[in-house]
């Protein structure tokens, strides 16, 4: 005789999802349906627009029937969407820079593959040495292309990598600066911040674009690019210190002083036992403040660099293409939702492979 099977358990399946997240009562289940009704109300049209009546091939504006999207606006331009002005005989270097980061990311992301140390490591100090060298040439036999042909998705991912790689171990240091019972480091970490934190970040890139050359030699020359990320860094490594700073004021003084107590110095302490644990727990502001970060690239615009956005709308002034505004930012804002919605989302991976409250 075989053993009595176990009742159907209605909980797991679709079926079990929809009855224990949407119906698991009269009144959930009326807000499910208006909810339902109301999406399919406001989706219908905007998927009939986009998807159905829209327009992909051709390359031209004549490809486009007028009926739906003309996503032939976009497709047309992608190459300069992608890399701006950069010249075409060399754009096969941002393809090899961006293929590598690619393949980074994924490496450091995917939990199962090996070396992640080194490759964190060479992604820290040894990317950034090829990417200036692919980028901006000038050695090795490539042609120098100067900053001011980048544009498009590569500007906006290079101000985006160096300002986020730059600003957390520079937010981390001031953090703890702030926290130092040294009074001299103290007050310069505390000035810093709050004057960081206390401009916006246009006046930033304004200061950096504009009124920065007023004040040094003539011989001195910095580009562009280079004042606009370095403002950038130190503009968001205020708010990654004050983030930062949220998380140690949460650790027990417990933990500081069991260090003290085995012999550990200022340093070790810091880094084998306080921060690990701080860190830890502001991944959400941390990551934030990444998001937004990102968002904010938009900004170098108004410093003449041509970021994402600014290519797409440089394109909108051809009149060629001109009464498809819609489709350049509806792409525009995909391209941003697609990066900020990976970092939030690699984010809650990450809390959940370091949480220890079970």
């Amino acid at each position: 005789m075989l053993d009595p099977r176990p009742a159907p358990d209605m909980r797991h399946g679709v079926v079990g999802w929809l009855r224990t997240r949407l119906f698991n009562g009269p009144v959930n289940s009326v807000v499910s349906l208006v909810v339902l009704a109301v999406l399919v109300w406001g989706l219908t049209p905007l998927v009939q627009w986009a998807l159905i009546d829209a327009d992909w091939i051709g390359t031209t504006r004549d490809a486009c029937s007028g009926e739906g999207a003309c996503w032939v606006f976009i497709s047309a331009r992608f190459e300069t969407i992608v890399y701006g002005f950069y010249p075409d005989a060399a754009r096969f270097r941002v393809d090899i820079t961006l293929a590598l980061l690619a393949v980074l990311i994924a490496w450091l992301v995917i939990p199962r593959l090996p070396a992640k140390p080194w490759v964190g490591a060479f992604a820290l100090v040894g990317f950034p040495i090829i990417a200036y060298v692919l980028l901006l040439g000038g050695h090795f036999g490539l042609a120098y292309v100067p900053t001011r042909e980048w544009g498009g998705l590569m500007l906006t991912l290079t101000v985006a990598t160096v300002g986020i790689v730059g600003s957390l171990p520079l937010g981390v240091i001031l953090a703890l600066g702030r926290r130092s019972k040294m009074p001299l480091v103290k007050s310069l970490s505390v000035v810093f911040i709050e004057f960081w934190r206390g401009v916006p970040l246009i006046t930033v890139l304004f200061m950096a674009s504009v009124m920065l050359p007023l004040f040094v030699p003539d011989e001195v020359e910095f580009d562009k690019l280079l004042r606009a990320l370095i403002g950038i860094m130190f503009f968001w490594s205020a708010y990654m210190a004050e983030v930062v700073r949220g998380g140690l004021q949460a650790i027990p003084k417990g933990q500081e002083e069991a260090a003290k107590a085995l012999g550990l110095g200022y340093w070790r302490r810091m880094g084998l036992i306080v921060l690990p644990q701080a860190l830890k727990l502001v991944i959400p502001g941390i990551v934030n403040t990444f998001i937004a970060l990102f968002k904010d690239t938009s900004l170098v615009l108004i410093i003449g660099l041509f970021d994402l956005l600014a290519i797409i709308r440089s394109g909108l002034t051809d009149t060629n293409w001109l009464g498809f505004a819609t489709e350049g930012y509806v792409f525009a804002a995909l391209m941003f939702w697609v990066f900020c919605f990976s970092m939030s989302r690699y984010s809650q991976v990450l809390e959940r492979k370091l949480h220890r409250g079970h």
